[in-house]
């Protein structure tokens, strides 16, 4: 991440913006994975990935192994049983995709002892996808995004089979690309082609260019609800911060979109703190990596936290109305929450960069989306069938205490970040017992929430 670009980036839209305030052409240029790859801060893919000990000598960090996150969630219990997402499709939907998924999943199956998915498949529904550039930085980053989408969906759904929708531009600070978005998903949606979708595209709702912009996209969601497909997407990493479509950062708190649209699930992040062999070592909290100097030193000083807050455009939602005193007359965002920390990273491979590849400590809600969706994967696959829009269910398990449902308690999504030398403070949730606008209803125990789920659901 080059020191030219801002304290300030589009979380799981993740762009970065020059310092002085971006021009049009630059503030739409690249589109960077917020959790990034770091430059100069990967392990050779010849080594082998990184334990969290070696992460923590060599970067400062934390990272995760796919078998420490299983269990911390608790999945062993549920892969014991044959849960695991057979029969099931997850739908990764990115721009531009990577020219070596394929090669970088099997590596990363072969270091962690996963098995293949039973099925990869690659689409190109609203146009064919341009030849990859390694010298293009939107592509470059979108790869990235793509591969950390799909390695980490299939680590928690092994079973599951993998469908992953290109488009074949990118999206801009003032909504550019997401009708091709839009388009891809209702594609998949209307052909039966998955059964849940996660998203790691986002933008501040006030960047499209009207409230009627922004309502027009829609009409994927409203065709997902129909065919029973859920739909998920990254509540951003910037806490509750934004970019404007100019680059510099808004001076109020706002929410991004999809994860703000009451038809989508959106979800938060949350760090884990674990041991070597996966256990907790103290409950999870609300992700803010914003004053870690660690993280700064490996993904840049930018203010990394969980995005939440209230929609400026969607009113409460009736299975809301149980969390009115917190969310008032607005939507408010997200829905659950799951690791997204970078000082407690996931791992990812990657060789788009060149031979042997390089593994790399990665996270931002863009990890916890796809992490979510294997979770809902499992969970249609132990009901026998797609559960659909499932943010009632969320509510109503809130609401009875359901033991699969795990209460965040600690931490914040206030942000600060330097903007015309001065440094600007975005003041935004605090996370607390029941729903807040930091994690939603809280995280995961996923032994206990896919039996609820499906049942409620």
């Amino acid at each position: 991440m080059s020191a030219r670009y801002m304290i300030l980036a589009a979380a799981t839209a993740c762009t970065l913006f020059s310092a002085a305030g971006a021009t049009a052409s630059s503030a739409d240029a690249a589109v960077r994975p917020a959790s990034g790859f770091p430059a100069a801060h990967g392990f050779t893919g010849a080594a082998g990935p990184p334990t969290s000990t070696e992460c923590m000598k060599a970067l400062g960090i934390a990272c995760y192994s796919p078998r420490q996150v299983e269990r911390a969630y608790d999945l062993p219990p549920l892969y014991a049983r044959g849960l695991d997402g057979r029969g099931r499709t997850i739908v990764i939907v990115d721009p531009f995709g990577s020219p070596t998924l394929r090669h970088d999943l099997r590596v990363f199956d072969h270091a962690f002892g996963l098995p293949g998915p039973p099925s990869l498949r690659v689409l190109q529904p609203v146009g064919k996808v341009p030849p990859f550039n390694p010298k293009n930085p939107a592509m470059v980053d979108k790869a990235g995004e793509t591969t950390e989408d799909v390695e980490w969906a299939h680590a928690i759904a092994p079973g599951a089979d993998i469908l992953v929708a290109e488009t074949p531009v990118a999206e801009t600070t003032a909504g550019g690309g997401f009708p091709q978005f839009m388009a891809a998903e209702d594609y998949v949606i209307r052909h039966h082609l998955g059964d849940v979708i996660s998203q790691s595209f986002s933008l501040p709702e006030q960047n499209f260019p009207s409230r009627a912009a922004l309502l027009r996209l829609r009409y994927a969601y409203r065709d997902a609800r129909r065919h029973h497909v859920t739909v998920l997407a990254a509540s951003n990493d910037l806490g509750a911060a934004g970019v404007t479509p100019a680059g510099t950062g808004y001076l109020h708190p706002v929410v991004w979109w999809p994860a703000s649209d009451p038809l989508v699930t959106g979800v938060g992040g949350t760090r884990l703190h674990l041991n070597a062999a996966g256990g907790r070592t103290s409950p999870d909290t609300a992700w803010n990596d914003s004053r870690n100097t660690a993280v700064a030193k490996v993904f840049g000083a930018l203010p990394w936290a969980g995005g939440g807050g209230l929609s400026a455009i969607f009113p409460r939602p009736a299975y809301q109305d149980p969390v009115r005193g917190v969310t008032g007359n607005r939507r408010g965002v997200p829905d659950v929450a799951l690791s997204g920390s970078l000082s407690g990273a996931v791992i990812v491979f990657e060789s788009f960069s060149g031979a042997p590849g390089q593994w790399f400590p990665t996270g931002g809600t863009s990890s916890a989306t796809p992490e979510f969706a294997g979770i809902v994967a499992i969970a249609d696959q132990y009901a026998h069938k797609k559960l659909g829009f499932i943010n009632p269910a969320l509510y109503r398990l809130e609401q009875e205490h359901a033991p699969g449902i795990v209460d965040v308690t600690k931490g914040s999504n206030t942000v600060s970040f330097v903007q015309g030398g001065k440094t600007v403070t975005i003041r935004g949730y605090r996370a607390r017992p029941g729903y807040d606008l930091v994690t939603g209803v809280g995280t995961i125990d996923a032994a206990r929430f896919v039996r609820e789920l499906a049942r409620t659901g």
